[in-house]
């Protein structure tokens, strides 16, 4: 067997051993939100204050997002991502052991800090993976990362419909998916830096680059939590529909945006990343438009369906070009990925501001002029496509540069 076809089976490997990564990620997230309740009741807050302890894993991951190319450069990536993604993993059982609110945003101060690291070491990945194999497959990444997270909430759904207590399930739930997460990073890159290579500074600003690839990155997120958060509350309490209904538009929203960035990559891959963004950012706001001017729950529930289309490879892509906009793929990364935090964590507190000054229409209203912006500004997303040569002779790997 020659080097090439060697190296070619190596890379597609650790194509799938990523996959599986992503989806450990999401499944942990996902295990975590539907036992939300269950933490609130256990540690005796109120709804304000669980509103402000929510706010520390997006504050953890922005603290220690840029330690994650230092930690790769010092133990190379497959021992970065495997030990960084079983912290992230174990942390999972840290909220629902809390008892007051000191201790729970503590917990998920540290839980969001976990979840940061290992987001960016395994994007870093995936974009170094994106680069050898010459096409797209960032959106299917994070497709699978959606679809984890789906698992990871039917279980939780499951366990809280047992009246399963948290603290046994978070426990049982962090066993399995660190096994999984351990066996998966066993086929990734072992990415070594090369012998001159100066380490990555502890902390540093993004680069100008990803500071304006983050700006697309925010409107994005943005429209996703708003989606996420005030869908249901939107059909319930502008069009009075059942909770039932109301509720279905919010799975809806999510399976649609599961789907799309799964079935991305093809579409990158014969569009191109701006071309792909800009008619996403289109759609994205034809739907708004629909939200807004909604008179019937299923006019509302399509609007939400074409956001979730036009939005769902939108941060994918925003990765993707961080990772090729200069000679640190990591701290850009980790650039863009403290933006894309800061804005789930402020879009849904912006929209509840904005709809009790005024009204969950204007709100949306909002949402669909940042959609706008996805398809005005999608230009700085050109080097998403830059830079994927396929592999043509064997090489070896090294942290920070690529192939």
């Amino acid at each position: 067997m020659s080097a090439v076809v060697y190296e070619q089976r190596e890379v597609k490997r650790a194509r799938y051993a990523v996959a599986a990564v992503f989806a450990v990620h999401g499944a942990v997230t996902g295990s975590f939100a539907t036992r939300v309740p269950w933490i609130q009741d256990h540690a005796s807050v109120s709804a304000g204050q669980l509103g402000l302890a929510l706010a520390f894993p997006a504050l953890g991951a922005s603290v220690a997002m840029p330690l994650a190319g230092r930690v790769s450069h010092r133990f190379g990536a497959r021992a970065a991502l495997r030990g960084l993604l079983s912290l992230w993993t174990l942390a999972l059982v840290l909220p629902s052991l809390a008892p007051s609110l000191a201790t729970l945003c503590t917990a998920l101060f540290v839980f969001g800090a976990t979840a940061g690291m290992s987001d960016v070491a395994m994007n870093a990945l995936g974009v170094e993976i994106e680069n050898r194999l010459g096409k797209s497959i960032m959106s299917g990444l994070h497709g699978m990362w959606s679809a984890g997270a789906l698992i990871g909430s039917a279980g939780g759904t499951l366990a809280a419909h047992l009246g399963a207590d948290a603290r046994l399930h978070h426990a049982l739930a962090a066993a399995v998916l660190t096994v999984a997460g351990l066996v998966a990073c066993t086929w990734v890159l072992d990415l070594q830096p090369a012998e001159d290579e100066e380490p990555p500074p502890r902390f540093a600003l993004p680069p100008r680059s990803a500071l304006l690839i983050g700006a697309v990155g925010f409107c994005a997120v943005f429209a996703e939590g708003a989606s996420l958060d005030w869908s249901a509350v939107y059909l319930r309490d502008q069009l009075e529909t059942s909770a039932g209904l109301a509720a279905a538009c919010t799975t809806g929203f999510t399976l649609t945006m599961a789907v799309a960035r799964i079935a991305g990559d093809r579409v990158v891959d014969r569009f191109g990343s701006v071309r792909t963004v800009r008619y996403g950012g289109i759609l994205a706001a034809l739907g708004g438009l629909m939200i807004v001017l909604a008179g019937h729950p299923a006019v509302a529930m399509t609007g939400f369906g074409l956001m979730g289309l036009g939005i769902a490879v939108v941060v994918p892509l925003c990765f993707a070009a961080a990772g090729r906009s200069g000679p640190n793929p990591s701290q850009a990364i980790a650039g863009v990925a403290t933006i894309t935090y800061t804005s789930g964590l402020v879009a849904p507190s912006a929209i509840g501001t904005l709809a009790q000054l005024t009204s969950l229409v204007v709100s949306f209203a909002l949402v669909t002029v940042l959609s706008c912006g996805l398809a005005a500004f999608a230009g700085v997303l050109r080097g998403a496509d830059r830079d994927r040569p396929k592999i043509s002779a064997p090489s070896t790997p090294v942290a920070g540069q690529r192939s």
